[in-house]
């Protein structure tokens, strides 16, 4: 009988790490029956970042992944991670909607849920424990761990006994960022086994070149259950290979009992499939040992320098690095993990975008800092949370408790697209980008993002050419976005395009070609929106109003004649995933408003005058 356990991440985790989650159901099934006669004790395949990429990218119904994979891998129990209160959106959700979740997420081939709080304020995932306890499934409570002058073993061994007292099943010290070392880990989890009776799980990402070190010594200390992944997606952002980590405790006391040998054709299958992704992958794929100041997970850095990339930003990456941890302590040191790791590293990237620290506060920290994210680990700083929120009151209490009932109202919100209650809870969780999911889908128009020839990566063949842009016939003007599109050298090539936010496939035959010239540019990808491009004035006096970063406007809160006082917020932008509130810089009436609710936007632009 195996001494120690294994649970396989390359379906979710794995692929979060080094290609911004972008890895597709199909490149999964064909190698579902090798991985599921190993012998894994569960195979992660869902949660995380998975249900919003597969939406939001890769215009996948998360649901319908989900079931293919409980279809494919029979013999196999799957695992997700399940963000407590916040699920797998990026707020609290009220606790019908956390049941509803969980209810659906088990009835569709979930049995292990591993269930975290970003905060480590178990007051958020109690709800989520009762429902998967309630639905028959096996509870996994999760410690966030993390280093900082208000977190040690005390604390963790506190938190380990109100996870058994909720009745968790295991124990999961969930080291997201790679911060554990062998000799601390050595230390916890012998804490953790004098004062619990549940089996302990370690996760721990390789970022910083210390887990697989910390995984022998977790073994040796009484942890019974690791976290690996394939090599082919494994190590650096990642985790430690599985097969590296078989082979370490083959003929040992913590025998895994896998065959390292039958690994090797997943290994090899998934070498092959990680090469059609070339285009999301992760510069910071190797160790980089900064994670034990700047405390980046795994899962977030990918995703990160991709979003940089596309701001046409990452050569400033050293910057936000640098930046991180320091609204990580103004913000009382929370661990940095969804949705909090979101919440700092995007204020982080605009802090130095900006140039002017917390020159403009994104939604999600004014809400942390009023508490409706659970109470922050240490003392918050004052001056930050005067600037951001003024003298507004923070609340004491389990921030769900102030949260009505939602069910009903989203139900009545999406009738007319949601075809079950799983496309209401997909509305629920991303209610914008699944409108449009559900449309498409609804239309048989569903696109995803293309995948882009391996050839396009040599830098002879840099070039620049829009994929959003407008065109005026007639009088008229049509907003085209470009979603994908057939395969270089085709006579007649297919476009999938967006006109007007309706999906339109389109056929162009080449008659002619000229060749584009390339000239070496600076390494920055150009934005793909300008104020040239737009038709939207620039900036030219201080009543103009223009973001920090470019973005996608998701609310806007005045129109032409409004009195507005300076300060009062007038549109609201979605950027790297978070919501900002764009306000007045001074006061008085609307005179124009260039933008409408979808619409993507550059920092060059004018999106509302104020005179």
């Amino acid at each position: 009988m195996a001494k120690t356990l294994i649970s396989e991440l390359v379906l979710r985790d794995g692929h979060q790490s080094v290609i911004a989650t972008r890895m597709r159901t199909n490149d999964m099934l064909p190698i579902c029956p090798k991985l599921d006669s190993i012998g894994f004790w569960t195979l992660e395949a869902w949660g995380g970042a998975t249900f919003d990429s597969c939406v939001r990218f890769l215009k996948e119904d998360p649901w319908e992944r989900l079931r293919k994979l409980r279809k494919a891998l029979p013999n196999s129990r799957l695992q997700m991670l399940l963000r407590g209160q916040n699920l797998l959106g990026y707020r609290h959700y009220p606790d019908d909607v956390v049941r509803a979740f969980v209810a659906k997420a088990a009835g569709n081939g979930i049995d292990v849920f591993r269930i975290f709080d970003a905060m480590n304020d178990l007051r958020n995932v109690q709800v989520s424990v009762e429902a998967v306890k309630k639905a028959g499934k096996h509870a996994e409570g999760c410690i966030s761990y993390t280093t900082s002058p208000v977190h040690g073993i005390p604390q963790f061994v506190e938190l380990a006994c109100e996870l058994e007292a909720m009745g968790c099943d295991t124990l999961c010290i969930k080291d997201m960022a790679g911060l554990l070392t062998p000799y601390a880990t050595t230390e916890l989890v012998k804490a953790l086994r004098a004062a619990v009776s549940l089996p302990i799980h370690l996760h721990s990402h390789s970022t910083s070149g210390l887990s697989a070190m910390s995984f022998l010594k977790g073994v040796e200390a009484g942890a019974t259950i690791l976290d690996t992944c394939n090599s082919s997606f494994g190590e650096g952002a990642s985790h430690s290979s599985t097969e590296s980590i078989v082979a370490a405790l083959q003929g040992t006391p913590y025998d895994t009992g896998i065959d390292l040998a039958a690994l090797q054709e997943i290994t090899a299958y998934f070498y092959e499939v990680r090469q059609k992704y070339w285009q999301f992958e992760s510069p910071y794929t190797g160790v980089d040992t900064r994670v034990l100041v700047n405390q980046v997970p795994g899962g977030m850095i990918s995703n990160m320098s991709n979003q940089l990339k596309e701001l046409g930003a990452l050569n400033r990456i050293n910057e936000v690095l640098a930046e991180i941890p320091r609204v990580r302590e103004d913000l009382g040191y929370p661990p940095l993990v969804t949705p909090t790791s979101q919440i700092v590293g995007t204020q982080a990237v605009m802090n130095v975008l900006t140039g002017e620290r917390y020159k403009s506060v994104t939604n999600e920290v004014k809400n942390y800092l009023l508490g409706h994210y659970g109470k922050a680990p240490g003392e918050i700083n004052g001056q930050v949370k005067k600037l951001a929120v003024g003298d507004a009151e923070t609340i004491t209490c389990r921030p769900a408790d102030l949260l009505e009932d939602e069910m009903n109202k989203l139900k009545i919100k999406c009738e007319n697209l949601a075809k079950s209650e799983e496309d209401v809870l997909t509305y629920a969780m991303f209610p914008d980008i699944a409108i449009t999911f559900l449309q498409e889908r609804n239309a048989n128009t569903l696109q995803p993002e293309p995948l882009l020839p391996k050839e396009a990566a040599t830098p002879s063949s840099e070039r620049y050419a829009p994929n959003e842009f407008k065109i005026t016939l007639h009088g008229e003007t049509f907003h085209i976005k470009l979603t994908g599109s057939g395969h270089h050298g085709e006579a007649q090539r297919p476009f999938y395009v967006s006109v007007d936010g309706i999906s339109e496939e389109v056929i162009v035959e080449t008659l002619n070609e000229i060749e584009v010239s390339s000239s070496k540019g600076n390494g920055r990808k150009k934005p793909a929106t300008t104020a040239a491009d737009s038709g939207r004035p620039r900036p030219s006096h201080e009543g103009c109003v223009a973001t920090a970063m470019p973005g996608t406007i998701v609310d806007v809160k005045v129109k032409v004649g409004d009195k507005v006082d300076a300060g009062d917020g007038v549109l609201v932008i979605e950027a790297m995933k978070m919501e900002n509130e764009i306000q007045a810089p001074i006061g008085g009436f609307v005179i124009s408003v260039h933008v409408k609710k979808g619409d993507s936007v550059a920092p060059d632009e004018t999106l509302v005058e104020i005179q």
